[in-house]
């Protein structure tokens, strides 16, 4: 094994042009948080994307708790999220001393059920108290349903924070992903579609939104020439040198979409003769970028569960992940509440993230593929 080149899940892909952005910042001594290159960076992801206002943060996470803090969510306030997610979808409801309810999600997108959404707000409305925001996440590069959620929430007046953390570059019929929420999350972490090492972006049709938030990013720091402060604040901002790495990562974006999308492909074209085996499905509502391949097994068919797939992998030093648990079954989370229909327990069950970075080649892919198949084969 140790003569064999790791094949990581989701590697960072530089596209070439990021080292002259970071010596221009190194050159202008704009070293410290803020700076020409995050304004810069941010102008550019609102202009790709198409949302007026975004804010570039040290995280995705610190974005979600920025949206969470501007729509007033705190002590005795609930707010409903996807269960089938990263655990920093929500634990922002926490910090903001509020507690979080979980939904379902449905079998052909993987992501929050509408129909379970649509009977937790009745049921929220019948007994009086309704949530504070909601929070669906685009899983795995795919969007929600969007305008069903969204219609929903309308109804009665609660704000959509999309988690569109793992979808940059995805589309939700002719608009990119996140565009229409009240609030909109991206992150660029290491294994992300495009990163810049770690950070986030919020974004925004509410220019007052994101302008104060702007400011609790910056410790909430007054206009004075001294420092006053009226409020609590954070330190969330983002690094002018990392915003030099964003600046880089987003010319190559569609490129990198066009390449994952072509992963999924070669992945299906390679292993989908093997009995019991299916991939997450696509919605006819969008393009999702295909940030992770992910793969669905049948043991009684194809002879291997998730784990024995992952520990021939490993052997072989390929780096593979379960689909993410289900946060109602996390332990921190033992005492929310959720409204379940089976499906996130079925894939987390039977799921497995397949390597899916942009670099990889087609000798790359046969040998996940060839792993896989002789897994399958020795089991049968």
């Amino acid at each position: 094994m140790l003569n064999k080149k790791r094949l990581f899940l989701s590697p960072p892909h530089m596209g070439g042009t990021e080292l002259s952005y970071i010596k221009d910042a190194f050159q202008s001594n704009y070293i410290a948080p803020l700076g020409p290159m995050v304004d810069a960076f941010e102008k550019e992801f609102s202009s790709y994307t198409g949302i007026k206002n975004c804010l570039a943060l040290n995280s995705g996470t610190a974005a979600t708790h920025l949206a969470l803090r501007e729509l007033g969510v705190g002590i005795n306030d609930f707010v409903l999220a996807s269960s089938l997610t990263f655990i920093g979808s929500v634990t922002p409801v926490l910090f903001q001393g509020a507690t979080v309810k979980f939904l379902d999600s449905d079998r052909k997108t993987w992501n929050m059920d509408p129909n379970l959404l649509d009977e937790e707000l009745k049921e929220c409305a019948n007994n009086g108290r309704m949530p504070k925001a909601v929070i669906p996440t685009d899983l795995y590069g795919q969007c929600a349903e969007y305008d069903t959620i969204y219609s929903l929430c309308n109804k009665y007046g609660i704000p959509v924070v999309v988690d569109s953390a793992e979808s940059i570059g995805s589309r939700y019929k002719d608009v990119h992903a996140g565009k229409g929420a009240k609030c909109s999350i991206y992150s660029f972490n290491g294994n992300k579609i495009i990163t810049t090492s770690g950070g986030g972006m919020l974004a925004s049709d509410d220019a007052a939104l994101i302008e104060h938030a702007r400011k609790l990013s910056q410790q909430a720091r007054d206009p004075a020439p001294h420092y006053q402060h009226s409020e609590i604040g954070y330190n969330y901002r983002m690094s002018n040198i990392v915003a030099a790495i964003g600046r880089g990562q987003l010319k190559v974006l569609d490129e990198r979409v066009a390449r994952k999308r072509q992963i999924f492909k070669a992945y299906v074209d390679r292993l989908r003769s093997i009995p019991g085996i299916e991939f997450m499905p696509e919605a006819n509502y969008g393009k999702p970028n295909r940030w992770l391949t992910v793969i669905l097994l049948e043991e009684d068919k194809c002879g291997a569960n998730p784990d024995k797939i992952r520990l021939a992998l490993e052997a072989e030093n390929i780096e593979s992940r379960p689909i993410w648990k289900p946060l109602h079954l996390q332990p921190v989370f033992q005492n929310c509440s959720v409204r379940l229909n089976g499906v996130s327990q079925h894939l987390f069950k039977r799921g497995l993230c397949l390597p899916s970075g942009t670099a990889m080649t087609d000798s790359d892919l046969d040998r996940v593929a060839e792993t896989i198949k002789q897994c399958v084969e020795s089991n049968n």
